[in-house]
């Protein structure tokens, strides 16, 4: 079983749609950035914090990137916020959007797949789009996580963007009995992070994007923040969604809501 999503708590998720969550879905909790440190103004531009507690990532102007448990399902809603433009929630600057559509991977069950786009009401043209990694090139090194969730596991959502950088974990290593014990789908997921803790993102980052430079020294998309156990705990590395092999539903999926 998977133990722990990284994002708000289900209740607050399925709040947005105007659902009842019964006390079995309330009780998974999940990823602020641990052990980061904060992010300089226009440094990741294309960062987003959703109003129900998960962050994304700007893949054109009118769509935004998330994981596929921040939503309940697909079709039209206009419940969610979507603040971007500034490392400070509280910014007079910050720029906010309103939902109109979401669209969750078809499929989606809780086991893989943990990804979905959201449809903005109004383009946001004056940011930087993140494009994705379409081959599998990219997904290893080093990589960059940020996140307006907890610092530490179970602590408090925080107003500035925290960033940190952690290191590719093979599907071999991260599937290991130390670790995750098979848990990973090696087809779906890509591990990063640290055996021995400390950096990881954690409650309220889900659907965040995991990047790297590419080979032109422009950021790629190769994650999407999607579980673990805890927060930044030994021998428990970050899991996210692999974005190199959902490249082209979501280019598809984006380019059927206009975007």
């Amino acid at each position: 079983m998977k133990l722990l999503v990284r994002a708000a708590l289900v209740a607050v998720t399925l709040a947005a749609w105007g659902v009842a969550a019964s006390p079995a879905s309330a009780a998974p909790v999940s990823p602020a950035v641990v052990g980061g440190t904060r992010a300089a103004q226009g440094e990741f531009p294309f960062v987003v914090r959703l109003s129900m507690g998960c962050g994304g990532a700007l893949y054109s102007p009118t769509i935004v990137l998330t994981a596929a448990h921040c939503v309940s399902r697909t079709g039209t809603n206009t419940s969610i916020t979507a603040t971007l433009g500034s490392v400070d929630l509280q910014s007079s600057s910050r720029i906010t959007v309103r939902s109109n559509y979401v669209y969750q991977a078809p499929g989606y069950n809780g086991n893989g797949k943990d990804w979905a786009l959201i449809r903005l009401a109004s383009p946001v043209t004056s940011l930087a789009t993140l494009p994705l990694a379409t081959t599998t090139a990219y997904d290893s090194g080093t990589f960059t996580i940020v996140g307006w969730g907890a610092a530490s596991e179970g602590g408090a959502q925080q107003r500035y963007l925290l960033k940190a950088t952690v290191p590719f974990v093979s599907d071999t290593t991260c599937n290991s009995r130390t670790m995750y014990n098979g848990e990973v789908i090696a087809s779906d997921e890509i591990c990063a992070g640290y055996a021995s803790g400390g950096t990881d993102t954690c409650q309220g980052d889900s659907g965040g994007p995991m990047f790297r430079r590419d080979a032109g020294n422009a950021w790629i998309q190769v994650g999407i923040v999607s579980w673990g156990d805890g927060c930044a705990r030994p021998n428990k590395p970050g899991v996210y969604s692999q974005v190199s092999t959902f490249a082209a539903n979501i280019k598809a999926a984006a380019a059927s809501l206009g975007g």
